[in-house]
């Protein structure tokens, strides 16, 4: 069965590392289904297509037997992929610096997101008054590339505020008791917040940066299981291209299903639905071909330059598998 935790579950090293004893390394028998790990995030854009393929018989159809997880960000679903803990997995586009400096591979592109902000506490207006004050934030997720968007559109760096790492279940609780004057976060959990803090003030969101840089997340496989079970990621895509259909196609649906997974009110999954922008497997195969993703990921690479997480720019096709993805298109209209 597939589990179904909340968004603020944080899953342990311990279980983590208890996975590979029972994940996809295993041979199969004949005929046997295809055995995968797939990581999530307990949200709409991380839980969504998972939710289809699970409602809707996606991945019997395609001959696999998928193991879920639910994590609470993307660089730690990228250390699972990288130990062999995990086949796939989802993040967000705070890392996608992960696979651009080679420690993944992207093979799937889902949303383009709205759900990021720079939260601060009531009394707190701008950006600029957030200087010599404690500011929370999940290192190398959304939450970072907004803040440091952010500072960036006002002249200031990190060095001019008190950054403090948190993982983002501690982050909920820090900013709701108030030992941390700031944050760089995402919906839902900045709702949770609200619930102790409703007049909290959000003082930057992803539209303010949309001529700078685009937010796309993604979906994305671990280097050896790209190099070694193509046959497997293929499977996974068709699911995935599958799933992204119905998606657009039956919004209601995919957010009941949605919500069910994640254990949610109906509500609350669609208010976190309206912070993003769904696509179609068209609209992806021709922002594809045409080179809008792979300017998306360029813009997203310059500013991951200018932040310190990578050297220097890097060549999109190194790390976003698109032709993979379009010919999974192919290999499903052949079954």
């Amino acid at each position: 069965m597939i589990s179904r935790r909340g968004f603020a579950t944080v899953l342990a090293a311990a279980t983590l590392i208890g996975v590979a004893g029972c994940g996809s390394d295993e041979p199969a028998k004949a005929g046997a289904p295809t055995r995968v790990t797939f990581g999530y995030i307990g949200d709409y854009n991380g839980t969504s297509l998972l939710a289809v393929a699970e409602k809707q018989g996606l991945w019997k159809k395609y001959g696999i037997d998928a193991t879920v997880k639910v994590f609470t960000n993307g660089p730690v679903q990228v250390q699972a992929l990288q130990s062999g803990d995990l086949d796939f997995g989802y993040i967000g586009p705070g890392a996608f610096w992960l696979p651009a400096s080679g420690q993944a591979k992207i093979i799937a592109i889902n949303t383009l997101g709205a759900a990021d902000r720079v939260i601060a506490q009531p009394g707190i207006t701008s950006i600029q008054q957030l200087r010599g004050k404690k500011v929370g934030v999940p290192e190398g997720t959304s939450g970072d590339m907004i803040l440091t968007l952010a500072l960036q559109a006002a002249g200031m760096t990190n060095k001019d505020i008190q950054r403090v790492p948190l993982d983002a279940s501690t982050l909920v609780s820090a900013f709701s008791s108030k030992q941390i004057d700031a944050a760089g976060f995402w919906y839902p959990a900045i709702s949770t917040i609200k619930k102790t803090v409703p007049d909290l003030v959000e003082l930057a969101k992803n539209d303010d940066f949309a001529s700078k840089v685009s937010f796309p997340n993604a979906f994305v496989a671990g280097n050896k299981v790209v190099a070694e079970k193509a046959a497997a990621v293929t499977k996974v895509l068709q699911v995935l291209r599958e799933a992204t259909d119905y998606r657009a196609a039956h919004p209601d649906e995919t957010i009941a299903a949605t919500a069910e997974l994640l254990k949610q009110e109906v509500a609350a999954v669609k208010a976190d639905a309206a912070n993003s922008k769904a696509l179609t497997t068209k609209e992806l195969d021709a922002a594809t071909a045409d080179g809008t993703v792979g300017t998306w990921l360029t813009g997203m690479g310059d500013f991951f330059v200018s932040a310190g997480k990578l050297k220097a720019p890097v060549d999109p096709k190194t790390y976003y598998l698109g032709d993979l993805w379009t010919a999974a298109s192919k290999a499903a209209a052949a079954k």
